[in-house]
């Protein structure tokens, strides 16, 4: 059973950066892609970026530009370095990753750009 953790959130300043961290855990041979989803209190989730095990990555218009998908597949961790943050940027950041089984999901971390 696949399990993810993340980490790296936290409180920046407008214009700084942050890098967030998911590793993940069991039946990690049957994922095929990883990405990264948000949302505030209130409103949908919506998809940030993905990237499959062969390197393909993809972003929501919104962060192209300013973030950055990667894996280290030895550390089955896949990062999202977020570059020229702005207080739009204010989410939970969830993990995900597609598998041969349902979705899953990680428990998110909280990201705020505030000044």
């Amino acid at each position: 059973q696949v399990q993810l953790v993340e980490s790296g959130g936290g409180l920046v300043q407008p214009g700084e950066s942050l890098r967030l961290s998911c590793a993940a855990s069991g039946g990690i041979a049957g994922i095929y892609r990883m990405g990264w989803s948000r949302q505030a209190p209130g409103k949908a989730r919506e998809w940030v970026a993905r990237i499959t095990n062969v390197g393909s990555t993809n972003y929501v218009d919104f962060v192209e530009g300013r973030f950055t998908i990667s894996r280290d597949n030895a550390k089955n961790t896949v990062y999202l370095q977020m570059n020229s943050l702005k207080p739009e940027d204010t989410d939970v950041y969830y993990c995900y990753a597609d598998h041969t089984g349902p979705r899953t999901w990680g428990q998110g971390t909280q990201v705020t750009v505030s000044s």
